[in-house]
């Protein structure tokens, strides 16, 4: 379980550009939770996920993760527990590596203090984990990761995030930079890895109609609060247009992201 208590978090404290983004925010996730989190630019969703992965530390309030006081800890310590996944393709695997090294950096991420190597055993289970990407990975092992797709790359990041064993993921609008096949792909991967391992997931998303269809919980925020906590048969039958109704009925204004209204 992940709760963050009464946390406040203030940018540029005491000048001119003070910008107070929580003010005794809350929120419990329970354990294998699949929640996806929507809202307009600037409205918290980014800086959410730092405050659990320790990117950014909050001026009051906790954050436990599964009965662990986390909320000194820094991000290098949280990250052996925690997964995230950035929009960046590029940005989860090292690209001068091959496509086993960079496995075998998670692979042994998820089996703390214990020593072990790459072998033939462990080859072959890789082949086998790629091989369900269904992207031709399986016989490119020796590959260095730098010469492949940002499909594929992000096919991996998921993959060898999986592979590390997490107590909690986040993923960061991971799908908006691919195109619309690879994107369907990492999406179709996501959910299966998430069912398949029970891994308690949040994933902020710009594309609403995602947000509704994935996941048990759909999260809404704007300005640094959650206006919007749907779950069980309300989302079942939620729709796009119910969901801009009820965000309209609830902060008395337009909800504003194009981009969001869009992605259908």
């Amino acid at each position: 379980m992940i709760a963050i208590e009464d946390a406040t978090l203030i940018f540029n404290a005491g000048t001119p550009n003070e910008n107070r983004v929580f003010e005794a925010f809350n929120l419990t996730v329970g354990k294998g939770e699949f929640i996806t989190v929507i809202g307009s630019n600037g409205a918290g969703k980014s800086t959410l996920f730092n405050l659990l992965s320790g990117t950014v530390m909050p001026d009051s309030g906790r954050i436990v993760l599964n009965g662990r006081d986390v909320t000194k800890e820094p991000e290098f310590k949280r990250a052996k527990t925690i997964g995230r996944i950035f929009q960046d393709p590029l940005a989860g695997t090292a690209s001068n590596m091959t496509l086993e090294d960079n496995m075998m950096v998670c692979f042994k991420k998820g089996f703390k203090g214990l020593r072990i190597g790459l072998n033939r055993k462990r080859r072959e289970f890789f082949k086998e984990q790629l091989k369900f990407l269904d992207m031709g990975l399986e016989d490119r092992l020796k590959d260095n990761v730098g010469l492949l797709s940002g499909g594929q790359r992000q096919a991996l990041t998921l993959l060898m995030m999986v592979l590390s064993r997490p107590e909690l993921v986040l993923l960061d609008e991971h799908t908006a930079a691919l195109d619309p096949r690879n994107a369907e792909i990492v999406l179709r991967l996501t959910t299966h890895f998430v069912k398949e391992y029970g891994l308690t997931t949040l994933m902020v998303t710009h594309n609403m109609q995602h947000a509704i269809d994935l996941g048990n919980r759909l999260l809404m925020m704007d300005s640094g609060e959650v206006v919007l906590d749907i779950r069980g048969e309300e989302k079942q039958h939620l729709t796009v247009e119910k969901l801009v109704a009820m965000f309209s009925k609830v902060r008395n204004k337009q909800f504003t992201n194009d981009e969001a209204l869009l992605s259908r």
